[in-house]
């Protein structure tokens, strides 16, 4: 019993963990809910216009994401994917070169197919609502769950420009558990869009991210209520064969 609930302890840790953050920022919550099509419309929107220039999901194909999402292959191919030389069969991959994309932001952005799978949804929704001014940093922006990223703030101009508001002094606001200052941020630039607006389009675009990272999960939890009825119904049979191949030994 002990050694179980041992390695019970480790089996969760990683876990516990990951859902911390790492480097201990609290985490949003959402939700995904990738039965949504019209949010993963938006998603796959705001990917390809803010995303797709500099990362890839190159384990995914655009034919199988405009039927998932109900989009006519014609109307996909026009309003989505802008290469001339793409198909409508072709692997979602990025043209930009490993070397080039390395000298140009220091490290070659990775790959996104499976960035849900690895960071965890919270973590990209927190992420991309967390950049703030720094001008010690080489594009005038940092981030609070991925302190001196290389990466640049490509929907600074949805979200617009917000400043750290514990950057200078220490704040009153801190975590009942952990003391951390829980800091907060000021609008120093408007965007394009409000708070609210920002937040719901993060949402979709991490809603469709977690998609992409498992197009099968829908089918895979259908397939899986039918797994458990049949195996329920096959206990019946199986009980009632197990006492006819035991009662005389009993």
């Amino acid at each position: 019993m002990k050694k179980q609930l041992i390695a019970l302890i480790f089996a969760v840790l990683p876990v516990a963990t990951f859902a911390a953050g790492g480097d201990g920022y609290p985490l949003d919550h959402m939700e995904p809910n990738v039965a949504n099509k019209a949010s993963l419309q938006d998603g796959l929107n705001t990917y390809m216009n803010y995303c797709k220039g500099c990362h890839a999901t190159q384990f995914q194909r655009y034919e199988r994401v405009a039927d998932d999402l109900g989009i006519p292959h014609g109307l996909f191919m026009e309003n989505i994917v802008f290469n001339d030389a793409t198909r409508i069969g072709d692997l979602m991959t990025n043209p930009m070169r490993a070397d080039e994309s390395k000298a140009w932001f220091g490290v070659t952005p990775p790959d996104l197919t499976l960035v849900a799978r690895v960071r965890g949804a919270d973590w990209l929704y927190t992420y991309l609502r967390t950049f703030y001014v720094d001008s010690k940093r080489p594009w005038g922006l940092n981030n609070k769950v991925f302190p001196d990223v290389a990466m640049p703030h490509v929907l600074a101009e949805l979200q617009g420009l917000q400043a750290d508001s514990c950057a200078g002094g220490d704040t009153t606001e801190r975590d009942i558990l952990t003391g951390e200052k829980l800091c907060g941020f000021n609008l120093v630039e408007k965007g394009s869009q409000t708070t609210d607006e920002y937040d719901r389009t993060v949402y979709n675009l991490v809603n469709f991210l977690v998609y992409a990272a498992e197009p099968m999960q829908l089918e895979r939890k259908r397939i899986g209520v039918w797994v458990l009825l049949f195996l329920l119904v096959l206990l019946v049979p199986a009980y009632l064969l197990k006492k006819e191949y035991w009662k005389d030994i009993h």
